[in-house]
């Protein structure tokens, strides 16, 4: 058996079952062997970035890893935003990327660069065994350390003699470790503070922003009194009608200190202390008020969960969650807006959505239009390199096609990885694309101003997306999506309509 057999079928046996594609030359004897070994599906992505973002996408809902496969350090290169997004998601993922022969590197061939160096920036585990005999078991100690937790992107390179030579044998899977337990002296520290009558917030993140979790968490919220608060960019938030509703921390740092204002104990479950986005001048980066107490009931690698249970047994042992209510706007008439989408969106989401939110500044009215909407999951821009709404929505759909999924995609960001059309139409993905389409980098001219510039013609010319104006209605017919285009509250609601009712991808551009 030679290696590449061997690996996928160390793969599969792993639990891994979808492989995301851009391969080239180096690879091509993985690409042969895939038609060899049942149980691993492949998707072809025209761009790196879309093949990274899906294996995101595919992670966050399916909570295992999928794998892709990468044409040498340049294809990795073009991967790169997206594997930063999925390094801050904090999700499993198994990144292959192709190599020259062991023996070839000498010469220095073109495409021949320093992988190591680039992977490690993005990577928890990165491997690149050098015989064929080694390159099995690499792949599965990949697997269970992509799984963590917390998740992370393994990065296995296979240089293209090692994949070819013969004499590997498939490895066992490696049993991943489980989320550590948070101890009784912690939990009791933070039922401390937050029965001392200070103000305190809960800030969760990662796992705990799961239903169970947070069921655990409202009821600490209730009996205490203290704030929840989820991430800016949560990884996978479950919510609406019969889910404790959360508030997420404002992106602008100004709204974020105005949430924090007064707290005197911080707690986080599964999160980072916050810090603003950016630096601006005059202003804190460090968003943890003055006189404040940070306090971490769980980390990345503890069981968040399971420490909500246990603090809300001490705090809040008969005290049940607050719910979110059944509730939908009404269906919107009249001009086209950010707002007007988010109602419509509101009264036809359906139960059990995956809504994928890159919608930037014409978005801001979403979460609040939805609160009240049939359960489901909304998953966001974890590492805010942009190009990641499209292909995140790809992954979501093939590891949930029961599920429809709704993409609020603005207009910039989407030209970064608009390739995804494509495989989602090759795929037959149910997936809604709703386009944003004000001609506009509209938050970098936001940006502009808080950062205390003083912009010129040319300066805002770099933010302008018109001189042609992009039509994604005929970008997404070019690539087998059904497209139309919505001028109107009244044409965005019937689009909206025919794409949730119809199987496969849509898009509908709305010029707000």
């Amino acid at each position: 058996m030679n290696g590449a057999h061997a690996l996928i079928t160390t793969l599969v046996d792993a639990g891994v079952e979808v492989c995301f594609t851009n391969p080239g030359t180096s690879e091509m004897h993985f690409v042969a062997a895939v038609d060899d070994v049942p149980g691993m599906r492949t998707i072809l992505g025209l761009f790196e970035g879309v093949v990274s973002g899906a294996a995101d996408g595919y992670a966050r809902i399916a909570g295992k890893p999928a794998a892709t496969l990468l044409h040498l350090g340049p294809g990795m290169a073009n991967a790169m935003a997206n594997l930063h997004n999925a390094r801050r998601a904090r999700v499993p993922m198994v990144n292959i990327v192709g190599d020259h022969a062991t023996y070839h590197t000498q010469f220095d061939a073109p495409l021949d660069s320093d992988i190591e160096s680039a992977a490690r920036t993005f990577s928890g585990w990165y491997g690149r065994p050098a015989r064929v005999e080694d390159l099995a078991r690499s792949a599965a100690e990949a697997v269970a350390a992509a799984m963590g937790p917390p998740g992370c992107v393994s990065t296995l390179v296979l240089p293209a003699d090692v994949s070819w030579s013969d004499g590997a044998s498939p490895a066992a899977p490696v049993p991943a470790r489980g989320a550590a337990a948070v101890g009784d002296d912690v939990v009791e520290a933070v039922a401390k503070a937050l029965v001392s009558g200070e103000p305190c917030v809960l800030l969760l993140g990662g796992t705990a922003n799961r239903e169970g979790a947070l069921r655990h968490a409202s009821r600490i919220a209730t009996a205490t009194g203290a704030k929840m608060l989820t991430e800016v960019f949560p990884t996978r938030l479950t919510r609406g009608a019969g889910v404790p509703a959360i508030d997420r921390m404002q992106y602008l740092s100004e709204f974020a200190v105005a949430q924090l204002a007064g707290t005197k104990h911080l707690v986080l479950v599964d999160a980072k202390s916050p810090v603003s986005f950016f630096a601006y001048p005059g202003k804190d980066s460090d968003l943890v008020p003055d006189g404040c107490e940070v306090h971490v009931l769980a980390g990345h690698a503890d069981d968040a969960a399971g420490a909500l249970a246990a603090l809300a047994d001490r705090v809040a042992a008969d005290v049940q969650p607050v719910l979110a209510p059944s509730s939908r706007p009404p269906l919107p008439t009249g001009a086209l807006s950010g707002e007007t989408v988010a109602a419509a969106v509101g009264a036809l989401l359906p139960e059990g959505a995956i809504v994928v939110d890159e919608a930037a500044t014409s978005g801001l009215w979403s979460m609040g239009a939805t609160a009240g909407c049939p359960k489901h999951d909304w998953l966001t821009l974890t590492g805010g390199a942009i190009g990641i709404g499209l292909p995140l929505s790809v992954g979501a759909a093939v590891a949930a096609p029961d599920r429809p999924v709704v993409n609020l995609q603005a207009d910039g960001s989407a030209m970064y990885t608009i390739q995804a059309l494509w495989t989602m139409a090759r795929e037959g993905l149910d997936v809604t694309t709703v386009l944003f389409n004000n001609r506009s980098y509209a938050i970098l001219n936001m940006e502009l101003q808080r950062v205390g510039a003083s912009p010129g013609p040319k300066a805002l010319d770099m933010l302008d997306l018109s001189r042609p104006d992009l039509s994604f209605v005929s970008l997404a017919q070019g690539m087998g999506v059904d497209a139309v285009l919505a001028d109107s509250a009244e044409s965005f609601t019937s689009a909206l309509e025919r794409a949730l009712r119809e199987p496969g991808p849509h898009l509908i551009e709305a010029l707000v």
